[in-house]
């Protein structure tokens, strides 16, 4: 086992005005906190810019486009990280074009590397958006782990003040998926090390 920690990346995955991605992403980075095997950064898509127009060659071909300054910060970042929690709501049974863009502005950077979710939304809780991003995420050879959290109907779950209303099953469910991500992570970490 490492001694160093693992980097986590928790992104925010809605730039949508008014967005409940921060109080969702502000939870969990306290898990994670409170697992106390990461070293976290969280990244707020609404910080960035982020041009729906991506570049002529893909990333996958070449891995280090010329991008927008305002995006260096996040391609560094997402380069940094060694996992990552993405944290989404569902739009019309889908994920966030914000999310997608970013995604597809990138590949080394999530390539080789553990990915986990946080969903919230009316009905599905998010998982909509987790199951289409499972198959994107597994296309740029990105390891997905099968735990998650949800949070259906999440305007009912947390109270005015941003903490969870009943918080030990979601807490629970937390503990198990950074576990599983933890695990995967540290074991891509010697993978990528072999590899390089």
């Amino acid at each position: 086992m490492s001694s160093t920690p693992l980097r986590l990346a928790v992104i925010i995955g809605s730039v949508r005005e008014g967005r409940f991605g921060p109080v969702v992403a502000s939870w969990i980075t306290a898990q994670a906190a409170r697992h106390d095997r990461f070293e976290i950064d969280v990244i707020d898509l609404a910080e960035a810019e982020i041009p729906l127009a991506l570049p002529a060659v893909p990333p996958a071909l070449e891995p280090d486009p010329p991008r927008p300054a305002g995006m260096l910060d996040l391609t560094e970042r997402l380069a940094a990280a060694d996992a990552f929690i993405v944290v989404t709501p569902d739009y019309n049974r889908s994920f966030p074009a914000a999310l997608k863009a970013v995604i597809d502005w990138h590949f080394t950077q999530w390539q080789g590397k553990a990915v986990a979710f946080v969903g919230y939304s009316g009905a599905s809780g998010g998982l909509l958006a987790i199951e289409q991003l499972r198959q994107v995420f597994n296309e740029l050879d990105a390891h997905t782990v099968r735990e998650y959290v949800s949070f259906p109907r999440y305007y009912l779950l947390f109270g005015e003040d941003g903490q969870l209303l009943a918080p030990e099953e979601p807490a629970a469910a937390a503990q198990v998926m950074l576990d599983r991500l933890h695990w995967w992570a540290e074991a891509l970490v010697a993978a990528r090390a072999l590899a390089a």
